[in-house]
């Protein structure tokens, strides 16, 4: 697959999946996290903010992998 249609695609998959985890992090913040103290709120909203990234960087390795 060319480069182009690799950052088409991915593109396409970050944004499904940017928004699939957004709905699901704040599912997960209002749930037990309001009930918790403002150090575990802190924490969680803290991880929740950063912790798409790590399933997303395969995908962004993969659409800059030259052609070849």
């Amino acid at each position: 697959m060319r480069q182009t249609y690799r950052k088409l695609v991915g593109t396409v998959v970050m944004i499904v999946f940017v928004c699939v985890y957004a709905l699901v992090a704040m599912a997960l913040a209002q749930g037990r996290i309001t009930e918790a103290s403002k150090l575990v709120q802190t924490i969680a909203y803290v991880a929740l903010g950063l912790v798409w990234i790590l399933p997303l960087l395969p995908l962004i390795k993969w659409m800059e992998r030259k052609d070849g």
